[in-house]
């Protein structure tokens, strides 16, 4: 398919202030355009973005479906990147995870993310090592994925199915399995975005023939994009290849 995955968007209640706070934890460098959007983005293009856009209503006590994993080269790095993230608004927070080698905070909005300990496979990682995605059927969900990005699937686990972008690089899409069920809209989605301008229409027709649905999340007839919704109902919108 031509089309790859553009990155993830997070609706934010201060999409500047969230967008300074990822710029620092990863490393990479944000700017705010004209609709109040903050575009957060690696010094490699081919690495997926991440935006924040305006949300009236703050997050719910209900777990995001799509999180972020940072990446650590040693012990050493994770502890400090925790140490910086918390003295810059993020707080520990339990989801379940017991005793586990890696870190779960939340960031200033309450967006939950993983700082991993140190992993050969993110080594090189651009700071993001994985967007990670609540699933019930991995597998499914791995599958409709690489179609809709073009991304490899990779990593075949138990209770988990990783895609690689192109290169086999850093940073994954990991699909795992939770008991959860999606109960409410997404606060974090991904954006998917045609290779080339004209192709929009095409790429949904694509999509919606491999199990996606058409899905109104209050975009109205002005939007560029078109929200879908893949297999398990999570939402993500198809923007214009330009």
């Amino acid at each position: 398919m031509d089309a790859t995955l553009w990155g993830v968007v997070v609706a934010a209640v201060d999409p500047e202030a969230q967008a300074r706070f990822w710029a620092d934890a990863l490393g990479w460098t944000f700017a705010v355009d004209a609709e109040g959007d903050a575009v957060v983005r690696a010094g490699d293009p081919d690495v997926p973005g991440l935006l924040f856009e305006p949300a009236g209503d703050p997050k719910d006590a209900v777990k995001n479906r799509v999180h972020l994993d940072l990446a650590s080269t040693s012990v050493n790095e994770q502890c400090e990147t925790v140490d910086r993230l918390v003295s810059h608004g993020a707080t520990r927070v339990d989801i379940g995870q017991g005793d586990v080698p890696w870190v779960v905070l939340a960031d200033p909005e309450g967006n939950e993310l993983c700082v991993l300990d140190p992993r050969e496979r993110y080594r090189d990682a651009p700071g993001l090592a994985a967007i990670v995605v609540d699933a019930d059927d991995p597998e499914l969900m791995a599958g409709f994925w690489a179609h809709a990005t073009g991304w490899g699937v990779a990593n075949r686990g138990e209770h988990s199915v990783s895609l690689h972008r192109p290169g086999n690089r850093p940073p994954d899409v990991d699909f795992v399995r939770v008991p959860e069920p999606k109960r409410v809209k997404n606060r974090a989605h991904l954006d998917v975005r045609p290779a080339r301008a004209g192709e929009q229409d095409a790429v949904v027709s694509r999509l919606r023939a491999l199990g996606a649905t058409p899905a109104d999340v209050g975009q109205g007839p002005e939007a560029s994009w078109v929200v879908l919704e893949d297999p398990e109902g999570n939402e993500f919108c198809v923007l214009r290849g330009d």
